[in-house]
């Protein structure tokens, strides 16, 4: 029979205190970090500025950083006429493009959670060339004002085919990864048969369909700006929901965000982005990979900082590219689409096989 508890003791266990649960303190990262990032971002910002000069600087007719500075400012110079009416809006032009493919491409992979998404390599900006080429040859439209909108929808279309067709809700890295290989390869064929069977689209489009800035004219840098401007202030206007969206459909409706609204939004913002940067220059590839890809080695996956680097770093890449084929072609120059596909070749396969060995 057990041994019954003494009053003393049956007195002293109830008055014993329970102990008190105390809140777990909320964990916050370290004010180091943001200070060590902000810095990032600053350095990022005098490397751009940079790229910039040099960009002014560096052509057919080589300039000194003090010539180019007196161009820029003083009418009265010589080198006015070449910094105001060449280099100035390829320079403006190659800063637009950097960004909006930069920020499309970490929309792209957050929101597919896939990092070798790409508005390239998923055919994206393949389906604005598509809808660009149909509009000059099928049409007659000769002009940025005309043919961006056909790249708007262009672009939206194969964005919506390639999460359709990749699974939907249920789509795995590996499955749009091979939509939008498989929409790109077709797609970019469309656009090499419609040069081939008619000779004055070839004409416009040749240098076009590579990727360059070399036509960029004041007018296209001041049409094409809107558009970039409200696909970047979307973008980043999402980064919060879509960090919410990477812990899953049901945390990010507990956290009070909506899914489907995150997901139309960042579909919205890369259409803006790939949409305005194919019409003014050819559909450029690698850039939104390696980028991102870079930032995300920098910043970890907080789209907060992710992005805003983005923004930066991307111009960098593009304007470095478009300077390194005008010194290497000198007098003449290699587009900026033919340097980028040559240096983001390599770079895929490497995140492939890193990928592969991860899972191994």
């Amino acid at each position: 029979m057990p041994l019954a508890k003494s009053p003393q003791a049956q007195g002293s266990s109830a008055a014993e205190p329970r102990p008190r649960i105390r809140p777990r303190p909320r964990i916050r990262p370290p004010r180091g970090r943001h200070a060590l990032r902000a810095a990032g971002l600053l350095g990022s910002a005098l490397l751009l500025l940079a790229v910039l000069a040099l960009s002014l600087a560096v052509g057919a007719k080589q300039l000194t950083l003090a010539e180019a500075w007196q161009g820029l400012t003083d009418s009265g110079s010589a080198a006015y006429t070449v910094v105001h009416q060449m280099r100035l809006p390829r320079t403006l032009l190659g800063l637009l493009v950097g960004a909006a493919l930069g920020l499309a491409g970490g929309v792209m992979q957050a929101l597919t959670r896939n990092p070798l998404a790409d508005p390239g390599l998923l055919g994206i900006n393949a389906g604005a060339a598509a809808a660009v080429a149909s509009a000059i040859s099928f049409l007659g439209v000769t002009t940025f004002a005309g043919w961006v909108w056909f790249a708007f929808a262009g672009a939206a279309a194969v964005s919506v085919l390639v999460y359709a067709v990749g699974g939907g809700r249920g789509a795995t890295p590996a499955r749009l990864a091979l939509a939008g290989a498989a929409l790109n390869a077709t797609l970019t064929a469309y656009v090499s048969a419609v040069m081939l069977l008619d000779t004055v689209s070839l004409d416009k489009m040749r240098f076009w369909t590579v990727g360059s800035l070399a036509t960029a004219q004041p007018g296209t840098v001041a049409k094409v700006a809107p558009f970039v401007a409200a696909g970047l202030l979307l973008a980043l206007a999402l980064a919060r929901p879509l960090n919410a969206l990477a812990l899953g459909d049901d945390a990010a409706r507990a956290l009070g965000t909506r899914p489907q609204l995150i997901r139309a939004g960042a579909i919205a913002a890369v259409t803006l982005l790939c949409g305005a940067a194919t019409a003014a220059c050819g559909p450029i590839v690698f850039v939104g990979l390696m980028v991102p890809h870079l930032v995300r080695a920098l910043t970890g996956p907080d789209l907060r900082w992710m992005l805003p680097y983005c923004a930066v770093l991307a111009p960098v890449l593009m304007l470095g590219a478009d300077v390194v084929g005008r010194v290497l072609a000198r007098p003449g120059e290699l587009q900026v689409g033919i340097v980028t596909t040559v240096l983001g070749g390599p770079l895929f396969l490497y995140f492939v096989r890193q990928r592969k060995a991860a899972q191994a």
